[in-house]
């Protein structure tokens, strides 16, 4: 097969705007915040003792390129975030504040079922601001970690293009069916390019585009060299100046050479025949006063359980595509693909009962994962009553960390590990 790799990107089209919530440093300044970190997306001042670490860490990052021009800068400078209190990682399922992409009932018909196996999951918990993340490839450019409106973030600050790409052990790790989500905030600059490739990822060399799918603020366009030539437009609600100055959460679905596109609760494309990507780098036009920002990545192999009309007859289901706030029982609004598919297989399956299982890593004490876990079957049970379920048709139970199926020792594991089960009774 023709190497290939398509572009997702999202833009920001107009006149650039200054950032509102988030603020982004300066060089001093993202020196300053060196050493620190969030806790649960609070912020507080912290001792100042990383200053000559970040110094040295980021020195001549903000160098401009001359052969392609940044987009225009907001007339005043952006001002410095305060620093946030150091991180505390517990338990955390595509962790940060919440998404400003709206209400768990606006994704009342959201359909995106993440991958059964993570893969690969980066929310920057164990990265100090101001340094390259350690669990990612450096190609070209620079990047670096900074707290943009209270989530930590890598933020490509600059290249023409920039390289970055995950450290994943298999060359080759995405497949038939695959995929990828990641948050990303719009704040009027260059977007970021998602490329996919059909052998292996390589962040130092990308050549070769066989196609390009672009998330505007307004549309969603995909071409390629075989003739694809579509064209979605967005709903008011996230287009044009709705886009800008928030965070929106990316999702992408890969299966029978078919590619599908979220942003925030809208399938916004569905783009046929563009074969199957193995892996992946992230690229674009970073700057200083307008970078490339991105965090929650989360890559994942199956996906796309259509249990939909036929008779279960599993044991249980294990899913991971419900996703709650830190350290708290709140269900994340992305959630809802894998919270729909749940009720259409109860509805479809009239004498089906479930024991709802929540399970989490090994972060904290055992005690307090035991209370959490319980307390987020429970939020499943309730929001599935309130989708239309007969609350006797469903019992709950948390494990904690007691029934690991994965190891503890890397963030896949841990990801892998945090779930929800759904067993059969």
């Amino acid at each position: 097969m023709k190497n290939f790799k398509i572009l997702i990107a999202t833009i920001a089209l107009g006149s650039v705007t200054q950032f509102s919530s988030a603020q982004i440093l300066k060089p001093g300044e993202v020196a300053k915040e060196a050493g620190t970190s969030e806790v649960n997306n609070t912020e507080t001042s912290v001792i100042d003792n990383g200053v000559s670490k970040a110094s040295s860490a980021i020195k001549g990052l903000f160098k401009k390129k001359k052969s392609t021009p940044a987009p225009a800068v907001a007339t005043n400078a952006p001002q410095a975030l305060p620093p946030p209190t150091p991180a505390v990682q517990n338990n955390q399922s595509m962790q940060g504040t919440g998404s400003q992409q709206g209400p768990i009932s606006a994704y009342n018909n959201y359909d995106f079922v993440p991958g059964d196996k993570i893969i690969f999951e980066d929310s920057f918990t164990d990265d100090d601001n101001g340094e390259f993340p350690s669990h990612w490839n450096l190609g070209a450019g620079q990047g670096v970690i900074n707290t943009i409106a209270g989530r930590k973030a890598l933020l490509l600050t600059d290249g023409n293009y920039a390289h970055v790409s995950p450290r994943i052990k298999s060359a080759s790790y995405l497949g038939d069916p695959s995929t990828i989500e990641f948050d990303t905030y719009s704040n009027g600059g260059y977007p970021p390019k998602i490329y996919l490739y059909n052998t292996t990822a390589n962040a130092t060399a990308a050549s070769g585009n066989f196609g390009v799918i672009t998330i505007g603020n307004n549309d969603a366009q995909a071409a390629n060299e075989t003739g694809v030539d579509l064209l979605g437009t967005y709903p008011a609600a996230i287009a044009g100046e709705n886009y800008t100055n928030k965070w929106h959460h990316i999702a992408i679905a890969f299966k029978k050479n078919q590619v599908k596109v979220y942003v925030d609760q809208y399938r916004v494309l569905v783009v046929p025949n563009l074969g199957t990507p193995h892996a992946i780098d992230i690229e674009g036009i970073g700057g200083a006063d307008n970078p490339i920002i991105l965090t929650n990545m989360r890559v994942a192999s199956g996906g796309g359980m259509n249990m939909l009309g036929k008779k279960f007859t599993d044991a249980k289901l294990i899913t991971h595509g419900i996703n709650f706030d830190v350290d708290k029982a709140t269900i994340k609004p992305e959630s809802m693909g894998t919270l729909n598919m749940i009720v259409g297989i109860l509805k479809d399956n009239p004498d089906l009962k479930f024991e709802v299982d929540g399970h989490t890593d090994n972060t904290g004490g055992a005690a307090h994962n035991a209370m959490l876990s319980q307390q987020r079957a429970d939020a499943v049970k309730a929001q599935l009553v309130t989708m239309g379920v007969d609350g006797s048709r469903l019992t709950t139970k948390g494990f904690g960390d007691t029934k690991p199926i994965s190891d503890n020792l890397t963030l896949e594991g841990k990801a892998n590990n945090r779930r929800v089960e759904f067993v059969k009774q």
